[in-house]
């Protein structure tokens, strides 16, 4: 059975009520008179029965995701939890890219989450961008020179945005097209990561155009070889459709 001892001069609703209505600083009280100590049974102590799944998931996240700073991360979990939208979790544990230099720095696994948060809006404002970067624990001077690389007003095309970050990852035009066909595919991870046509001439196109030394025509060839076997694939162009081709815009 449990006990509580009330023996002392004020409670700490007295406090309150002092503090709130006669603003004395409860700290004057503490001096001299400790607030008392309470003791609760097992029985008195009811857990929300929903709790311990929730931070059995906020765990498992955490441990895939690895944020930099985990508290920081941790509000933005929360909060996209209490709204319905998409968490800044990874679908799994990846080991980062990023040099020495940028050890917090973008991984495919992240721009994936954002992929995830940020495409079904397809405009997005840079300061909603920057705001989702920073939930993710990235450093704001890399989405900087990101941004620098074209010139974005203040909304960006995601999928640009998109583009430009898989070419942080791949050191040619088609290795970045690898990480963004990885990223986008429905497929599961080792499948074929195919996706459709359309979406990777946009995005080949316009890597193409910012990087400024491939001429238009050999672009233009080169998707018209990947559209012939796309068209013979329900569409869809898959990894081996380019990376096992020899050319000249590797």
């Amino acid at each position: 059975m449990c006990t509580h001892s009330f023996s002392f001069t004020f409670s700490i609703y007295e406090l309150l009520f002092y503090y709130y209505f006669f603003q004395v600083p409860v700290t004057e009280h503490k001096q001299t008179m400790p607030l008392p100590e309470t003791m609760f049974c097992a029985q008195q102590i009811k857990i929300p029965p929903e709790l311990p799944d929730i931070l059995k998931q906020f765990t498992k996240a955490a441990i895939r995701t690895q944020p930099h700073d985990v508290l920081q991360w941790a509000a933005a979990y929360f909060s996209a939890l209490s709204k319905g939208e998409p968490l800044p979790v990874k679908k799994r544990i990846e080991m980062p890219l990023a040099t020495e230099k940028t050890d917090a720095g973008l991984t495919p696994g992240l721009l994936k989450i954002l992929h995830e948060q940020l495409s079904p809006k397809g405009m997005v404002s840079v300061a909603e961008l920057k705001e989702k970067w920073k939930h993710l624990c990235l450093p704001e001077e890399q989405l900087k020179a990101i941004l620098q690389l074209d010139d974005f007003s203040e909304e960006v095309e995601w999928m640009k945005v998109l583009a430009l970050g898989c070419s942080v990852f791949g050191r040619s035009l088609l290795s970045s097209m690898k990480h963004a066909c990885e990223i986008l595919t429905r497929d599961p991870e080792g499948g074929a990561a195919c996706i459709p046509f359309e979406t990777f001439s946009f995005l080949y196109s316009y890597l193409a155009s910012i990087d400024g030394d491939i001429p238009e025509e050999k672009t233009e060839a080169f998707l018209h070889r990947i559209k012939e076997q796309a068209d013979q694939q329900a569409g869809m162009v898959l990894l081996r459709n380019f990376l096992t081709q020899t050319s000249t815009l590797f």
